[in-house]
């Protein structure tokens, strides 16, 4: 076992690094130790894995299983551009203090409204691990347990990877942990949602002891981040493996969505947030706060941050109407965002997220990021409608002129009508752009929708079933008649990756890429959006770009 810890003592000081300055470090490192998500995991080493990034000359590689070492200086040397490296354990509260501190310091964070602390990085899930692994006292041990399980990104994330080091040689007893059952463990990674937790899953289920396979099969089923690992699974099912047919068959049936997630209700009830005028994404992610987009809770802060009518900022300028939000929230209802225009100018993932923070749901066993909510408006932005649909929201377009700030309104999705709280009577009617939207939301997003219905299409195809999911899904309605003029050429190009002759204009289609160009792609807000989407190789584009 490392004697050794990833929340560090500076040789130049002696005091604790803290949680930012941990982050920049581990900024620095990430590309040094790269986990393939889709490879036969290896679980080799102990079950706590050195601190990530650190060269294999490095003293702290060599003094595996030594309780010290005598010259600090030495290290940071041979390290180079770290100033912390990795230094010796000192006490065994020291991880909790420092991440109480932290969130403290962000409870006190906009006037004291406070700010969702961060989420934890590689260095602080094995510095939570060493601890947790020596832990005695019951307190302590739920405590850290409670990090580990809810406060780590999913995906590929360079924290996901040493957590789910660490569970999977738990689970397949390739070391032992007195705090975490091996039971425990394969539940654990099932909350992973894809990427490293993939392979010690499939490969847990060919083990000898069935309810251990059972239990593994059960946390794949519900899992859809797998993409190329399918096939593994289905070499499985054709070797007659009873947990890999198991997980086939649920994926066909799409258990995955009709079991754990619940439907649209057919009646929503809501707070109006109503703004006037034009929301332009600038409103709700300026482009001088770009810096804090990767932080969403922070970020968020930014939301109407300048005074307009019917807008009070907390501080003009530089803090949104938290007041005013929290007010509406006391009503006991979700808040649903309306305006006349909603999010026109530039195209801004961060808009939605600031968006969603305050009108969404937690997404359980994801820090800091959420999902669902409501966004009405007379008109909304195409590609903003579009994020907000990715983002699990329902985005409906109508008239909003009767809808005033703190309104409580019933909407009713299928029916397409919106009635007064208290006195049911009807204020407008609606239509929605596609039914689709409803499993969208149902789903928890567009993107997972369309993931989990591929999956649920190549299960069937792998069962020898008719692979349509139509039995299921809502499927994009496909216009009736060719245009009298004839398809565009744009209309074929976008029609032939959908499989049909052409698309119309306004119509909801699917298309099948391979590649994505754009400008817009090199901040570390999108490089968090692919890494939890399990995009390993674009993993580690980015990290070669922060590293050099």
């Amino acid at each position: 076992m490392y004697h050794l810890q990833s929340m560090f003592h500076s040789s130049h000081n002696n005091k604790l690094i803290d949680f930012n300055e941990a982050a920049s470090y581990s900024s620095h490192t990430h590309a040094h130790t790269q986990m393939d998500p889709f490879k036969p995991y290896e679980g080799q080493g102990p079950s706590v894995p050195p601190p990530p990034g650190l060269p294999d000359d490095c003293p702290v590689r060599q003094a595996e299983g030594t309780s010290d070492i005598e010259d600090t200086s030495k290290i940071c040397e041979t390290c180079g551009e770290c100033k912390v490296a990795a230094m010796l354990f000192e006490t065994s509260s020291s991880f909790l203090s420092s991440y109480q501190k932290h969130v403290q310091e962000r409870a006190e964070m906009a006037k004291g409204h406070g700010v969702a602390p961060k989420p934890l990085n590689a260095l602080q899930v094995q510095q939570l691990l060493y601890e947790l692994e020596r832990a005695e006292d019951t307190e302590t041990v739920h405590a850290l347990l409670h990090l580990l399980e809810t406060r780590v990104p999913p995906g590929v994330d360079e924290a996901a990877a040493s957590k789910a080091q660490f569970l999977a040689n738990v689970a397949k007893q390739e070391s032992a942990s007195p705090i975490v059952s091996r039971e425990h463990a394969i539940r654990m990674l099932g909350t992973m949602q894809g990427g490293y937790n993939v392979a010690p899953l499939i490969d847990l289920l060919q083990n000898d002891n069935t309810d251990i396979a059972n239990l593994a099969a059960e946390q794949l089923k519900r899992t859809l981040l797998v993409f190329d690992a399918f096939t593994q699974v289905e070499d499985l099912h054709k070797k007659g493996v009873s947990a890999g047919t198991s997980v086939l068959k649920s994926w066909a049936n799409a258990e995955w969505f009709l079991l754990d997630r619940p439907p649209v209700p057919a009646k929503m009830t809501v707070t109006v947030f109503r703004v006037p005028g034009e929301i332009n994404t600038d409103d709700l992610s300026p482009a001088q706060d770009a810096w804090s987009r990767p932080d969403i809770p922070l970020h968020a802060l930014s939301l109407f941050k300048h005074k307009r009518p019917g807008i009070e900022p907390v501080e003009d300028g530089c803090i949104g109407p938290l007041e005013q939000l929290e007010t509406l929230k006391s009503k006991g209802f979700p808040i649903a965002l309306v305006g006349d225009v909603v999010g026109t100018g530039s195209s801004r993932k961060s808009a939605a997220n600031s968006v969603l923070w305050y009108t969404g749901e937690d997404i359980p066993y994801v820090p800091n990021t959420r999902r669902g909510g409501v966004c009405l408006g007379g008109t909304i932005a195409p590609i903003f409608f579009n994020t907000m649909e990715d983002s699990g929201a329902l985005p409906i377009k109508m008239d909003v002129s009767l809808l005033n700030m703190g309104d409580i309104v019933d909407i009713y999705p299928m029916e397409g009508v919106v009635r007064n709280h208290e006195t049911e009577e009807k204020i407008v009617e609606f239509n929605l752009e596609t039914d689709v939207l409803l499993d969208e939301v149902r789903a928890g997003g567009r993107i997972p929708l369309i993931i989990g219905r591929n999956l649920t299409e190549k299960a069937r195809k792998a069962l020898g079933k008719d692979t349509s999911v139509a039995d299921i899904f809502r499927i994009p309605r496909l216009p009736e008649h060719v245009p009298a003029r004839g398809w565009t050429l744009a209309q074929k190009i976008v029609g032939r990756a959908c499989g049909v002759q052409g698309v119309a204009a306004g119509q909801y289609c699917e298309p099948r890429i391979h590649t994505v160009g754009s400008q817009d792609t090199t901040g570390p807000m999108t490089r968090d959006e692919l890494l939890s989407l399990v995009s390993y190789m674009v993993q580690e584009y980015y990290l070669c770009r922060d590293t050099n």
